[in-house]
């Protein structure tokens, strides 16, 4: 019998970012001829180096998009109370329009009721209650950056969502939960694994996409996805050889329709989303309706 291998198409996620972040830096080149530029600030608690990397390759986009580029830097052993006050001053500022929170924080800090600290028409990360709150039942607000980055991957791939099963293997809150969410209001058919998940192939197999956001490194391969399957890893290991993700994409090669590189993909357009949100931040806050990016 003669199987039938499917060409597998590598998602080229950095080109899709480059392109809204194009359309930002134009957006906000015509608000500084008649209005505020909008502003991001980033906090920053300690000295994790992964942290570090993370929070300046954000300000160096935030800055390469014309926007103003706002840090506050904490040493590790401040005070919840001064890094509640830290936020609130943020939130205060009119020249701040988001405000982001780099996690992971200090084991003694309260993450949670900080990011609640956080306006929600600043809350630039979609993590506040009361941003969540929004999503759930569909109101106007900033959605998680990370979870937006992957409909739009999808869609500049023209991948259907109306009607499509989708698995979804993660359930956390940074991006399994909200993009579940997310693409069920798009018409989807989702269904969430996680931990105690007892078939894990049971649930992926008959999906149309597959979305991974587990953290645990290699843990999809040909035995989870169909045939022509999309398939979108949000994972991301460092290893000896290089980054990983969550998905053995070299074992997907001839089975999976796309797929997405780690690294190359959601990580570029995680940080694009955080600059759309920063600007849609900024012409809600000034009472304009925000341009699609």
């Amino acid at each position: 019998m003669t199987t039938t291998r499917t060409t597998t198409r590598t998602i080229d996620g950095t080109r899709i970012a480059r392109g809204i972040r194009a359309r930002v830096a134009a957006r906000v080149g015509e608000i500084a001829h008649g209005g505020r530029v909008p502003g991001l600030a980033t906090v920053l608690v300690g000295d994790d180096p992964a942290s570090a990397v993370y929070v300046a390759a954000k300000r160096r986009a935030v800055r390469e998009a014309g926007m103003r580029d706002i840090h506050r830097h904490l040493p590790h052993s401040v005070t919840r109370a001064e890094v509640a006050a830290a936020i609130d001053a943020l939130a205060a500022d009119p020249d701040v329009s988001g405000i982001l929170l780099q996690l992971p924080l200090p084991p003694h800090l309260d993450a949670p009721a900080l990011i609640d600290r956080i306006p929600p028409e600043k809350d630039v990360d979609g993590l506040t209650t009361a941003s969540a709150g929004r999503l759930a039942r569909g109101e106007r607000g900033l959605r998680p950056c990370t979870p937006s980055g992957v409909l739009r991957i999808l869609d500049a791939e023209s991948v259907e969502l109306r009607g499509a099963r989708v698995a979804m293997v993660g359930w956390g809150e940074l991006v399994g939960r909200p993009l579940a969410q997310l693409l069920l209001r798009r018409g989807a058919t989702v269904t969430v694994a996680h931990e105690f998940t007892a078939d894990l192939a049971a649930v992926t197999r008959p999906a149309d996409i597959v979305v991974v956001a587990t953290g645990v490194r290699g843990l999809i391969g040909p035995e989870h996805v169909t045939p022509g399957a999309t398939v979108i890893d949000v994972g991301i290991h460092r290893t000896a050889q290089g980054l990983a993700g969550d998905v053995r994409a070299a074992e997907l090669d001839g089975i999976a329709g796309r797929i997405t590189p780690v690294p190359g993909a959601v990580g570029p357009m995680t940080i694009a989303m955080l600059l759309v949100n920063t600007l849609r931040a900024a012409e809600w806050g000034a009472g304009r309706e925000a341009v699609p990016m």
